[in-house]
């Protein structure tokens, strides 16, 4: 296959489905895959079903990564460009009052989910000519913001794993790299009307839309950088790092309130 090739997970929706349009605009053959059977069927009709192939595919589920990963570079000739982990799920809510269950399920998607990814895509990586992975993270990852704890938590864990990842496969050359934007305008932010971060960074500014996040995919494909970080990101990591004493302060400060007993 002479196109260069992008397995992207999550691809049904919101910052997945926009980046599978935006590659195969640039003439990318894509990897589309999900859990959500007609949001896949209604992006492949999209892209055009010569240009891009479908599958079903749970992120949590190392069979299934495999045996997307394996059809997919069948079609491509063992060659893969670039993985872009990008399936998660979020639940608003205090840690207390969301079941263990979904929390559990939220580290097995969002963390466990680019672990099996990695593992299954690697040998396809190694064998392509400046291959790289691109790790969805977060500004959650910046500071644990109370009402997503652990999906604050996850997005921290993914961006470690991408610095010591991209140490690591350097070797080989593969680059790793993650992209950490605000809140996105996507249906995983159905639930959260109420929440306090939420309800303030919409006013200050602090949201972007799945279209911006494409863009700087298509920016972290093609050039070098470990995190790749997206509008309000930039200020909040500054802060971070200027005044890191303050952090929790306006953390807080834009939550709390909302949280009581």
């Amino acid at each position: 296959m002479n196109k260069k090739s992008i397995l992207i997970t999550g691809a049904a929706s919101g910052i997945g489905r926009e980046t599978a349009l935006f590659f195969a605009k640039k003439d990318w053959f894509v990897g589309i895959f999900d859990v959500n059977d007609a949001g896949l069927k209604t992006l492949e009709s999209e892209i055009g079903k010569p240009n891009c192939f479908s599958g079903i595919m749970d992120v949590a589920d190392p069979e299934s990564v495999q045996k997307g990963v394996d059809a997919f570079a069948k079609k491509t000739e063992g060659n893969l460009n670039v993985l872009l982990n990008n399936a998660g799920i979020l639940e608003f809510g205090l840690y207390e009052n969301i079941p263990l269950k979904r929390h559990l399920q939220i580290v097995d998607v969002n963390f466990k989910g680019c672990l099996n990814c990695i593992y299954s895509c690697l040998p396809y990586l190694k064998k392509t000519t400046d291959a790289r992975i691109i790790n969805m993270s977060s500004i959650s990852s910046l500071y644990g913001a109370p009402e997503l704890s652990v999906y604050a938590s996850t997005k921290h864990a993914l961006s470690a794993m991408t610095e010591a990842l991209d140490i690591e496969l350097e070797p080989h050359g593969i680059v790793v790299c993650d992209i950490k934007p605000p809140y996105v305008k996507t249906p995983m932010l159905k639930g959260g009307e109420n929440s306090k971060s939420l309800k303030i960074l919409r006013v200050i500014g602090g949201q972007t839309n799945a279209g911006k996040v494409a863009k700087t995919v298509w920016k972290a494909a093609n050039k070098n950088k470990l995190h790749w970080k997206i509008g309000f990101t930039h200020l909040m990591a500054f802060h971070c790092w200027f005044l890191p004493f303050t952090v929790r302060f306006v953390v807080k400060l834009m939550t709390m309130s909302g949280i009581k007993k």
